[in-house]
């Protein structure tokens, strides 16, 4: 009796601890087993996390077994808790940002291209999945198309004579940007200066959008050679040095970070901001709403999208890609069942409803059940929206779509540890054109094996 009870303890304990070891691989691959999908995203537009949070309680009711985290990063602290976490090989699942070459270099990048289906695939504008695409693979879901311009206060323009509706239909090249900076500059009541251009001095989008002006895709091109090395990029340099003698930008341009350039815009001290994206005319109707109410005080401004002047013997070019979410799979790689939730969860996100994000921003949809949702919503104004379709005629592909992981890795670390600080050393007038010029030549043979 004793080992008849004894062995009947030995065979329950056998199956508990059977279903305990196979609970974790059998329930991760059975469809229906709880799992969670963590998301890493910004705050896209205004009103973006409450948008998150109406997409997610939808999905979560489709799908009861899958529970979506989300955390809404800062744009500046964000990038660098995503990479510390992609470093230790702990990345989310899902990401908000464009692909990245170096993510996919990592080997966590999540290849997508088992889960696309026809349906997905077709619903997807020409063009728009191969702005998420590294090698031909696809890595992530675009959630909209982006677009780099400048911005100007058509109140500033009108009375200096300027005649932005002609520079949003034909462009405008660096000289002509030139004779109009002069008609722009003037002291103002105050005694202070406005000034035609303002950007700051934190990052490289304005050296890329102008560099872009004058024939040169990016650091390298898409084979991966080396563009940075000539007399193309000494001669940007040089406009730049030249805006800042000229007091056509602020003498302490490399201290300006991007709050402080967006107030000298909303002040009237400069008549153009860059970079501005189509968004900046749906954000400025809502701070004329607000002067409105009485709840901010401040000048209505009246927003004019305009696009980048470019070299006078070079094309112009628009600074334009795609941000969405891409997805990741962990060094302690969670199984094919959670690969599968979380692409779930990365069309639900990038879905017909996650439209709303293109029409917020006034840019481009990426996906035809978008511009059908919400055709007729338009939330720009039909000056920024025609503006915008001109500009992207002269879209200019991502170079880092087209490299080699690896290559794509070096081009980033040679903008971090070379162009950051020569700009910045540019901006604040201590050292010339032609010193950079010649460094980014050194360098790039070193760095860049060219």
């Amino acid at each position: 009796m004793k080992k008849s009870l004894l062995l009947s303890m030995v065979l329950v304990m056998m199956l508990i601890s059977a279903c305990g070891n196979s609970g974790g691989k059998e329930a991760a691959s059975s469809p229906d087993a709880k799992d969670t999908v963590n998301v890493w995203t910004y705050p896209v537009h205004g009103a973006y996390e409450d948008e998150l949070t109406g997409l997610v309680a939808d999905f979560q009711k489709e799908h009861p077994n899958i529970t979506v985290k989300t955390e809404v990063l800062s744009w500046a602290e964000g990038p660098k808790k995503f990479d510390v976490a992609l470093n230790a090989g702990s990345p989310p699942d899902l990401y908000f940002h464009s692909v990245d070459g170096t993510y996919v270099n990592t080997g966590l990048a999540l290849d997508l291209d088992p889960y696309m289906t026809d349906d997905i695939k077709n619903d997807y504008l020409p063009g728009t999945l191969e702005l998420a695409q590294i090698g031909g693979k696809q890595y992530g879901l675009p959630l909209y198309q982006f677009q780099w311009g400048w911005g100007g206060n058509k109140r500033i323009l009108e009375e200096a004579g300027i005649d932005w509706a002609s520079i949003q239909q034909k462009g405008w090249t660096w000289s002509e940007f030139e004779a109009a900076a002069a008609k722009l500059t003037k002291t103002l009541g105050d005694g202070s200066t406005q000034y035609p251009l303002v950007t700051d001095g934190t990052s490289l989008d304005f050296i890329e959008m102008l560099s872009r002006n004058n024939n040169m895709p990016d650091v390298l091109d898409e084979s991966g050679a080396f563009q940075w090395n000539d007399e193309r990029i000494l001669d940007t340099l040089s406009f730049i040095k030249g805006l800042l003698d000229k007091g056509y930008m602020p003498k302490e341009t490399a201290a300006i970070a991007p709050a402080k350039r967006s107030d000298m815009f909303y002040a009237g001290q400069a008549a153009i901001i860059s970079k501005a994206i189509p968004y900046y005319d749906v954000m400025i109707q809502n701070r004329n709403k607000d002067i409105d109410a009485g709840t901010i005080t401040g000048e209505k401004i009246n927003f004019v999208l305009l696009p980048v002047p470019h070299n006078d013997a070079a094309p112009a070019k628009t600074t334009m890609g795609a941000e969405g979410y891409i997805a990741f799979k962990q060094k302690n790689d969670k199984g094919e069942q959670h690969a599968k939730n979380t692409f779930l969860v990365l069309d639900y996100l990038s879905s017909a409803k996650a439209g709303n994000s293109s029409n917020e921003l006034v840019l481009p949809f990426v996906r035809k059940s978008q511009a059908d949702l919400f055709a007729g919503k338009a939330l720009g104004t039909e000056e920024t929206i025609k503006a915008s379709a001109i500009m992207a005629e002269n879209i200019a592909m991502p170079v880092t779509l087209k490299l080699d992981t690896a290559i794509a890795a070096q081009m980033k670390q040679f903008k971090e540890q070379v162009v950051t600080p020569n700009i910045q050393a540019l901006y604040s007038g201590e050292k010339s054109p032609e010193a950079i010029a010649k460094e980014f030549n050194s360098k790039g043979s070193q760095m860049l094996n060219k």
